[in-house]
């Protein structure tokens, strides 16, 4: 009679490191203790910086002015500097202004990228080699900044959001990983589809996209953080300050060029420090990336690598 397993013993197995090839050596024990001190370093390295530009944007104007600069070991917290950020005015516009550039523009530019692998994916599709060829040759020659930017003026899209969509929409690099993950799907599954009638949308809709999900996920956040972080194209095609992102105004308050009248009164005043402002800024554009990060990890050896080789 085959044992079956019990809850505690699937749990073990699920967290236990998989078999070990038998031509590879056993860990020593000053070998786990270098690896583990290495990550911590590494850890460390990456945390301690977080941690200061946190515990700062909490710290009152006098635990500051103690520090001397950036502060390291809190003493009392308050949120007055986001209270001041979100109590309405141009850094609460220009969170909403963000948040909406990056949703319309991932929509867009995965739709955009997941039609276009698709159909560089199917070898007998109409010019499929010439547009991957042309596609490819983006990657090593552009037009330069100043041709793109005269493009993007006579069209019309100065001091339009859409200049802050269109002329960076597509990244022919994901195009590639969907294209190779697309392929990498059987062939055998497509045809019977087609047999029994399914158009090319519905096979991309109900078979390849369930599929991809990982590939999907990964390519999703690469264009959600390229879209959140993006200040660029708003210092280059908007003149409206009300219209600036969020990373516009963060760069403005970082390097004082102008502070929002009610944030610059409260600094004036001495009710609030301005590298409280400045960190705190910094934690709510930082905190999306940060947040979504964790939920996609897992899906990145399968989606990037199996995308990467297989194209």
């Amino acid at each position: 009679m085959t044992a079956v397993m019990t809850k505690p013993a699937r749990e073990e197995s699920r967290w236990a490191a998989p078999p070990r090839p038998s031509w590879e050596e056993e860990p020593s024990t000053a070998g786990v203790a270098g690896k583990g001190l290495v990550l911590a370093l590494a850890c460390l390295g990456i945390l301690f910086p977080l941690w200061i530009v946190v515990v700062t944007s909490l710290s009152s104007r006098k635990t500051i002015s103690e520090a001397g600069g950036l502060v390291m070991v809190p003493k009392g917290i308050t949120f007055i500097a986001y209270k001041e950020l979100l109590g309405g005015g141009q850094v609460t516009r220009a969170a909403i202004i963000s948040v909406l550039i990056t949703l319309v523009g991932t929509l867009f530019s995965m739709a955009v990228s997941v039609l276009c692998a698709y159909g560089l994916s199917r070898t007998g599709s109409l010019g499929h080699r010439w547009i991957l060829m042309i596609l490819l040759a983006t990657m090593f020659f552009s037009a330069g900044l100043i041709p793109t930017y005269l493009l993007v003026q006579s069209i019309g899209l100065t001091d339009s959001y859409l200049a802050l969509i269109l002329p960076s929409a597509i990244s022919v690099f994901n195009i590639l990983v969907l294209r190779g993950f697309f392929m990498g799907i059987s062939q055998e599954l497509i045809d019977s589809a087609r047999i029994d009638g399914a158009g090319d949308f519905r096979i991309l809709w109900q078979i390849v996209m369930p599929l991809s999900r990982a590939v999907l996920a990964v390519i999703t956040l690469f264009y959600a953080v390229g879209y959140w972080s993006a200040w660029f194209n708003a210092s280059l095609y908007l003149n409206d300050q009300d219209m600036m992102p969020l990373q516009n105004v963060m760069i403005q308050l970082v390097q004082k060029q102008q502070a929002p009248v009610g944030l610059g009164q409260a600094i004036r005043t001495g009710q609030l420090s301005g590298l409280a402002v400045q960190m705190a800024v910094m934690v709510m554009a930082l905190l999306p990336v940060a947040v979504l990060s964790p939920f996609v990890q897992r899906h990145f050896k399968k989606g990037m690598l199996t995308g990467a080789i297989k194209g």
